[in-house]
């Protein structure tokens, strides 16, 4: 009976050490990506998301997305352009015009002019 609770005890210890160590590898990055409703919403984290490797989650107020992803699968640059595949421009990433076209009526936001460096 001592046996089996420590052997419990230990396997208790094991599983929760290791759920730690795979939340810890884990970054968050915050930027601004382009759309006005909840469609954009439900989209732009839907295309960024990726199970167990990107979450996306984007505020419609803010504009603001937060980007929680694990760094060995995946980065900020790769979320981004599936994003902007979707038709949702970032600072740094700018949608296609065809898909920026695809898009519904009320996720069809006002594209800010970039500079041409």
């Amino acid at each position: 009976m001592k046996t089996i609770h420590k052997i419990l005890v230990a396997l208790v210890i094991m599983l929760s050490v290791t759920v730690s160590a795979q939340s810890t590898n884990k970054v968050t990055k915050t930027v601004k990506i382009y759309g006005n409703c909840g469609m954009c919403k439900k989209n732009i984290e839907t295309a960024g998301g990726q199970k167990n490797v990107a979450k996306v989650q984007w505020d419609t107020e803010t504009k603001m997305a937060t980007l929680v992803f694990n760094p060995a699968k995946t980065n900020q640059e790769e979320i981004l352009k599936r994003i902007a595949a979707a038709g949702y421009d970032s600072d740094n990433h700018k949608a296609p015009d065809a898909a920026y076209d695809g898009l519904h009526g009320c996720c069809q936001y006002d594209r800010v002019a970039k500079k041409q460096e």
